[in-house]
């Protein structure tokens, strides 16, 4: 009986979060049909103009500006967050140091994000300025810099777990070979502990494209594409953040339409993932 009370109740919990994703969908493509049959999926996601005075609205810039932030931050991100999680995987595991150093990163993934966002204009802007770097040039390199030390946090906890569950047998096997510690690194802990790894970035990286309040506070907030680093401009979660209290009718649709799109890249991003996942396993 306890056993078909707790499958029941695991059968439940299950069921709940696939109806909850199935309202948020719901919710978003509801709201967002307005804009659809108005201007047109594809002409909605390709439009460059979004003219609330005229009512024409177009998702590009925004989803340009997502993008760019997100892979500048994930590119920022790798070499300090591997270098973490190797640190705390391999050659310092268990060690009073590692417990250190995993306990600052935690405590660096629980910070609000509105935290950085202050920071990063206080602290990582009169930095850059002193290396050199124009007031206008604050934008996306800021945003993205700021979005980096962000999801560090995340990509090195979660790649530290996956380099510390490589079996010792298949280490101490390549010792025995007279493999240096950089060589278990390359030829044993990264084939055996790749595909966690790059599942830990692809989660890191969702991370980075649906952040709002600091890429809301750095990124400038302009409506253009970015061309480069010292461009501003804007994301989906800031357009939303920034607007929405003051949206209706079609204006209003639109935001929703952008939160579809935002949730439909993610899931994209983490379906491809997945695959890839799969391929390399085989």
């Amino acid at each position: 009986m306890k056993d078909k009370i707790f499958k029941g109740l695991l059968f439940t919990a299950s069921c709940l979060v696939i109806l909850l994703t199935a309202g948020i969908v719901y919710a978003l493509i509801s709201q967002s049909m307005t804009t659809f049959t108005h201007f047109g999926f594809f002409n909605f996601v390709s439009s460059t103009e979004w003219d609330p005075v005229n009512n024409n609205y177009g998702a590009l810039p925004f989803i340009a500006g997502t993008l760019l932030t997100a892979i500048l931050a994930l590119l920022f991100c790798i070499p300090f967050s591997l270098s973490v999680a190797l640190f705390n995987g391999e050659y310092f595991r268990k060690k009073k140091i590692s417990i250190y150093v995993s306990s600052v990163v935690d405590l660096l993934a629980g910070i609000p994000s509105i935290i950085y966002g202050l920071w990063g204009f206080y602290a990582v802007r009169p930095f850059l300025i002193q290396l050199g770097v124009s007031e206008q040039g604050f934008g996306v390199l800021l945003a993205s810099i700021v979005l980096a030390i962000m999801i560090i946090p995340y990509a090195s906890s979660l790649s530290a777990e996956f380099i510390a569950m490589v079996p010792n047998d298949l280490k101490e096997a390549a010792y025995s070979l007279g493999s240096t510690n950089y060589e278990v690194v390359r030829f044993v802990n990264m084939p055996v502990a790749g595909s966690g790894i790059f599942a830990a970035y692809i989660l890191a990286f969702g991370r980075a494209l649906g952040e709002t309040m600091a890429v809301t506070m750095l990124i400038g907030n302009t409506i253009n594409i970015p061309t480069g680093l010292g461009d501003t401009g804007n994301t989906m979660a800031s357009i939303i953040a920034n607007q929405f209290g003051e949206a209706d009718g079609l204006k209003l649709s639109s935001l929703f339409a952008i939160g579809l799109l935002l949730f439909l890249i993610t899931a994209s991003i983490n379906f491809i993932a997945k695959y890839i996942i799969k391929i390399v396993k085989k």
